[in-house]
């Protein structure tokens, strides 16, 4: 989150339409993104590009999504998630995104693309609590080995629903259940 910047409760809506593109190096940092992503999260082209993409990083995000996301990727794997931005001026906006690794032709990653779209309500009222409880165990431990049991949490949660994380959240965006 940039210094100084409070979030507020504001929520600024998506359309069914909107796409939201980003494209980043392997460090993260934005090379590239598209107008409707600067109208919404409010930041010019002169402020996202070689900013790194947590920019927009919202305080209400686990730390451990995002380390299981890189850990994802890295691999060479996509990643689909549901993800709690932070505009410039501290409103919020949610997004079901698809993050893909960009591979040149030796399978070697030069960097990330990332897609991201207008999600159900139903899919935020569903990763909420579970965020909650991330956030929850983040915060009564300490550093990486407060974020590993979150990611240990998460893995538990994807174990009791039967699911590989991808599938819960395309399951959770077209408003499948999880379970059965």
């Amino acid at each position: 989150m940039p210094s100084g910047l409070s979030p507020t409760s504001r929520e600024v809506p998506l359309s069914d339409n909107d796409l939201i593109v980003s494209k980043t190096c392997t460090k993260g940092r934005i090379t590239y993104a598209n107008r409707r992503f600067m109208t919404i999260a409010g930041y010019s082209e002169q402020e996202l590009l070689g900013a790194p993409h947590n920019i927009i990083r919202h305080p209400d995000m686990p730390k451990g999504v995002y380390r299981f996301m890189w850990q994802t990727l890295k691999e060479g794997r996509e990643f689909f998630g549901f993800v709690k931005n932070l505009c410039a001026d501290g409103s919020f906006y949610w997004v079901f995104a698809n993050v893909t690794p960009d591979l040149d032709d030796s399978d070697v990653i030069r960097g990330f693309y990332s897609v991201r779209r207008k999600p159900p309500q139903t899919a935020i009222r569903a990763v909420e609590p579970l965020y909650q409880q991330m956030r929850k165990i983040e915060a009564s431990g300490s550093g990486s080995a407060a974020i590993d049991q979150s990611v240990s949490f998460l893995k538990q949660w994807l174990k009791e629903q039967g699911l590989e994380y991808n599938t819960a959240m395309v399951r959770l965006y077209k408003n499948y259940p999880l379970a059965g």
